[in-house]
């Protein structure tokens, strides 16, 4: 037998534990390439919640500055709300150590209040409004959208909100054949946004609403106050006049509105122009001279960090409330 001579051992010993320190070596270097990318993340993570968390402190300070605000607007005169001042969409900009906070506010009450396509406060007895279903069908043929269609999103709406079951445009019958199968929730509206789940509505035709829909907390009819209502807004008061008022004579009506406003519903509805209409009675007392209803849009860019809110505020009463707040943040 020969026998291997021993430093023959010993290097192949020493090979074998130079790989094993080099194995070693590399799973240490995996795992602390891994921990440090971790730690890496845990501490932007933590920095980006540290700043979203001062953010909404910012943003809850300028919400209470612009309900103070509001709440000068309705003392100012409690008989009308006008567009002095220039407050209406104005951006108020309020420096902070590190950014900036924006606020804005318009009059939240001018939009179609997708809650007025049924009648009734309690969700068992919510029925659908014929007027409120008309009104609706109305902005959407004024906006573009087909007669047809139209309406069949109106009564389907109006389906989705009140208490029956009976399929006036679609009820649950219609959702549970989807793939991904839901009820019609038979409740009014929390957020515009929910129109996005009734049959027939496509991301166009949302796009296309959205700037002119809303979900009051309420199931009044939408309260168009003729003292702020924009010239570009003249669908809204179309809507309430179908096939007697054109968009562009509501557009002329309303770029000729005195700057301090109506003193009188009387007053407005005597101006030659709406002189020759018929609105029934409940159109009448829609139009408003005053604004109960106030959205309010804030932004906060702190570093790297942004953050939204958008806020309705009833000011109906004083002090004026908070209804509904929604946050949105990015970065």
């Amino acid at each position: 037998m020969t026998q291997r001579p021993a430093t023959t051992d010993r290097r192949n010993e020493q090979g074998a534990a130079l790989l094993t320190v080099l194995l070693l070596v590399a799973i240490m270097s995996v795992i602390a390439a891994t921990a440090l990318e971790r730690l890496t993340i845990a501490t932007k993570l933590a920095g980006n919640s540290s700043a979203l968390d001062q953010a909404r402190a910012y943003a809850f300070a300028a919400e209470t500055i612009s309900i103070v605000r509001i709440e000068d607007l309705i003392e100012r005169d409690r008989a009308r709300t006008t567009l002095e001042g220039d407050w209406q969409g104005r951006t108020n900009r309020l420096p902070l150590p590190g950014g900036i906070a924006t606020a804005r506010v318009v009059d939240g009450g001018n939009c179609f209040n997708l809650n007025s396509l049924v009648t009734g406060q309690n969700v068992e007895d919510l029925k659908v409004r014929p007027l409120g279903v008309r009104q609706f069908t109305a902005l959407m043929e004024v906006l573009g959208i087909p007669p047809r269609e139209a309406a069949g999103i109106a009564a389907s709406a109006a389906d989705w909100i009140d208490s029956d079951s009976q399929p006036g445009g679609a009820e649950d019958n219609v959702y549970a054949s989807l793939p991904q199968f839901y009820r019609t929730p038979n409740r009014m509206l929390l957020d515009a946004s929910e129109l996005r789940a009734l049959a027939g509505v496509t991301p166009q035709i949302y796009a296309t609403l959205r700037p002119w829909i809303c979900a009051l907390p309420t199931s009044d009819l939408s309260p168009i106050n003729v003292n702020t209502l924009l010239p570009e807004q003249a669908p809204l008061f179309a809507m309430l006049l179908p096939g007697q008022l054109t968009i562009e004579t509501a557009r002329q009506m309303l770029a000729q509105r005195p700057p301090a406003g109506y003193g009188s519903l009387d007053a407005f509805w005597k101006l030659p122009a709406v002189a020759k209409l018929t609105p029934n009675a409940e159109v009448t007392a829609q139009t408003k001279l005053t604004s109960r209803f106030f959205r309010l849009d804030i932004l906060v860019e702190l570093g790297d960090a942004e953050l939204t809110e958008q806020a309705l505020i009833d000011a109906g009463e004083q002090p004026a409330r908070l209804v509904i707040r929604q946050w949105g943040e990015a970065g």
